[in-house]
């Protein structure tokens, strides 16, 4: 697992593709924190980083699954599965070491918006009046969303030789998994299961925890949530290597 890990580190660092994803990530998150009037932390009032924390999952959304679409496709699409097929690794190594390897760029792409918070730690009138629990709670909120949208990148990947339908899929699952269960639950003829449905979404345990509060409840759903996609994406493998 740790050689698929460190493989797939720096093959994703020697690559210009790398530093445009995160570079478009940061510059998206900065304008709508500090330019743009709608969301601009200056323009709230209060020391606080929700429009980050609003805005973040969606650009998630695409940020993951453009890391993600390369894992396996282009394993399948170059014909280097058939060399991790035929080397003493088992499925879960090749999974979990490309699962690891992907939620890692995520962390790294997350680590300079800590940047966000300690300039908002100093601009508040009162220094420091910032809900630190909450933020903390988003930020741990962010990484299991990552972790649960990495499995699906992961998971669509290992269906198609194709990077861009990998990409597409992955982005429609994941706009899904976060957003369509609360749009489901909506609907008058689902609404003697709103509650099951919405409970069943990303979004409710996401925001959940974004308020500080780590309630076993979530923890659960999300590390079940990514071990499911992990494991079909495994079966999967094990399928094409027979």
């Amino acid at each position: 697992m740790i050689s698929i890990f460190n493989k797939e580190i720096s093959g994703f660092f020697s690559s210009m593709v790398a530093y445009v994803i995160m570079g478009v990530f940061l510059l998206v998150t900065g304008l709508f924190l500090w330019v743009f009037p709608d969301s601009s932390i200056l323009d709230y009032g209060y020391a606080g980083l929700d429009s980050f924390f609003n805005i973040s999952p969606y650009l998630f959304m695409f940020l993951i699954p453009a890391i993600t679409m390369r894992s396996l496709a282009e394993e399948q699409k170059d014909g280097t599965f058939e060399l991790l097929a035929t080397r003493p690794l088992r499925d879960w190594d090749i999974v979990l070491g490309k699962f690891f390897a992907s939620l890692a760029i995520v962390i790294l792409a997350l680590l300079p918006t800590i940047i966000y918070y300690i300039t908002v730690y100093q601009l508040g009138v009162t220094q420091g009046n910032v809900d630190t629990g909450a933020v903390i709670g988003s930020y741990l909120g962010l990484i299991f969303l990552g972790a649960a949208f990495t499995s699906i990148g992961l998971f669509t990947s290992s269906l198609s030789k194709n990077q861009i339908i990998a990409f597409t899929f992955a982005v429609f699952l994941s706009f899904f998994a976060f957003s369509g269960f609360d749009s489901m639950s909506s609907i008058l003829s689902l609404q003697g299961i709103a509650g099951v449905l919405t409970g069943l979404g990303i979004s409710e345990h996401y925001q959940s925890i974004s308020r500080g509060v780590l309630d076993t409840r979530d923890l659960i759903y999300f590390l079940s949530f990514t071990a499911l996609f992990l494991l079909i994406t495994k079966t999967i493998l094990g399928g094409r290597k027979w």
